[in-house]
């Protein structure tokens, strides 16, 4: 049997995590804790894939400066980086946290720039899964290039799973439109507000059924209230593990990382969503969103 082995297309950030001691007061200080951060989506997911001891290289560009920094964050974690360095800056998220829930204000600087030709066939083939966050497939228009990338994917045998990441993009690139262009793809994995603004099901379970009709697993993460998934006809709902929360910024990662680890393993959706759980649970009692 070969060994697992996931290839993350997606973003790098720098997060600039804000946890604020009160409320924000307009005008004037608010007394906060600020930390500089490594973050980004597909990085995130990337490091808790190898938190679970499952070979991942994760495909991002950032500013030239920065490749060796984020480099050596990322081998550190145990992921093997494929980062391309641009003139334009390296992605920075402000992250406002108050434990329960978090505001960004982002930049996606250089990863703009990273498309489907970042992803070169050799480096597709040495793999055994192909992951993609919603940064950047809701990017610039290369919607052709990506459904070329999914359909080499798929000559290659080789399974895709796309995390929509974020509401607002999706909201701006078009919910019908990002339907379109993933569809087919093995696993969906969107949350709760992404699911409903795919379907127009403001319930997950219908939301989940919905989307498991292009799909051949769908899981809609719903933070506190767990995860609901729909595969071969039958739905699991799985509530979310006992936490004490921190910072809840990456628990999705946590989430998403830590099944396509145990997939990958050859666990099954029954077992993995229960340790997915788990993890996402201990993402947010650290601040960031990588593990500690």
């Amino acid at each position: 049997m070969i060994a697992p082995r996931v290839l993350v297309v997606g973003d790098v950030i720098d997060d600039v995590l804000v946890r604020p001691a009160g409320p924000v007061r307009p005008g004037t200080d608010t007394p906060s804790t600020i930390e500089r951060l490594p973050g980004g989506s597909a990085a995130n997911t990337a490091c808790w894939i190898a938190a679970e001891g499952v070979a991942a290289t994760v495909v991002a560009t950032v500013h030239h400066d920065d490749v060796a920094r984020h480099a050596a964050v990322l081998e550190r974690s145990g992921v093997t980086p494929e980062l391309t360095g641009a003139d334009e800056a390296t992605g920075t998220i402000v992250v406002l946290s108050d434990g329960v829930e978090r505001t960004m204000l982002t930049s996606r600087g250089a990863n703009r720039l990273t498309g489907p030709a970042a992803v070169r066939p050799d480096l597709l083939a040495s793999h055994t899964l192909l992951h993609l966050t919603g940064h950047v497939v809701t990017g610039p228009d290369r919607d052709e290039g990506w459904r070329e990338l999914f359909a080499l994917a798929a000559a290659l045998g080789i399974p895709v799973s796309v995390d929509p990441g974020s509401v607002g993009l999706l909201a701006e690139y078009g919910p019908e439109r990002f339907r379109d262009l993933v569809a087919g793809c093995s696993l969906l994995l969107p949350g709760r507000e992404e699911a409903e603004l795919l379907t127009g099901e403001p319930d997950p379970r219908r939301a989940a059924s919905v989307l498991a009709e292009r799909h051949g697993t769908v899981v809609v993460k719903c933070g506190a209230d767990g995860a609901v998934a729909v595969a071969d006809g039958r739905m699991i709902v799985t509530p979310a593990a006992p936490s004490s929360p921190v910072d809840v910024t990456g628990a999705g990662d946590a989430f998403a990382g830590t099944l396509l680890a145990s997939l990958a393993r050859g666990l099954t959706l029954e077992q993995a969503l229960p340790r997915a759980a788990e993890r996402a649970a201990e993402a947010v009692g650290i601040p960031g969103a990588r593990p500690a």
